[in-house]
C-alpha cells in the first residue's frame, strides 16, 4: 500500500522525526498535536481551554490539507497531564463534534512534549 505524507503550513511543524498526517488507503493518521501557534511559534499557555482549542484548530488545519473535516474523524486519542482538566477540555473538544462523535480514549500521563497539558491525534477516513 502505498503511503502520502499531508503537511498543512497552517499547523506547526513537526518537533521530531515524524509526519503531520499520513494517507494510507482511504485513511488519514493525524499525529498528536500540541498547542503551539503556528503563526507566532509560541506555545499557549493561557487556559486549558485555550490550549484545547489551539490543538483542535491544529487536528483541523491538517483534516483540512487533506480535504477533510472533523465529520470525517473515526476515533481520537487524548492525553492529558492532569485528569482534572477533564471536563474543561472535553467541553472545548465537544464542540468539534457535535453530531455523530467518534471514538475515542482519554489518558492521562505523567509528561507530554514542551510540557504542554494536552495533545490530541486522530484517525479519519475519505468519504
Amino acid at each position: 500500500m502505498m503511503k502520502k505524507i499531508i503537511n498543512s503550513p497552517k499547523a506547526p511543524a513537526p518537533i521530531g522525526p515524524y509526519s503531520q498526517a499520513i494517507k494510507a488507503g482511504n485513511t488519514l493518521y493525524v499525529s498528536g498535536q500540541i498547542p503551539i501557534d503556528q503563526n507566532s511559534g509560541q506555545l499557549i499557555e493561557t487556559s486549558i481551554e485555550d490550549e484545547t482549542e489551539q490543538v483542535m484548530k491544529n487536528l483541523g488545519y491538517i483534516l483540512e490539507e487533506a480535504g477533510l473535516t472533523f465529520k470525517h474523524v473515526l476515533k481520537c486519542s487524548i492525553f492529558v497531564s492532569d485528569m482534572g482538566n477533564f471536563a474543561r477540555i472535553n467541553e472545548v473538544y465537544g464542540k468539534y463534534f457535535q453530531e455523530n462523535p467518534p471514538a475515542r480514549e482519554t489518558v492521562e500521563v505523567s509528561r507530554l512534549p514542551k510540557g504542554v497539558n494536552v495533545e490530541i491525534s486522530c484517525i479519519a477516513q475519505f468519504s
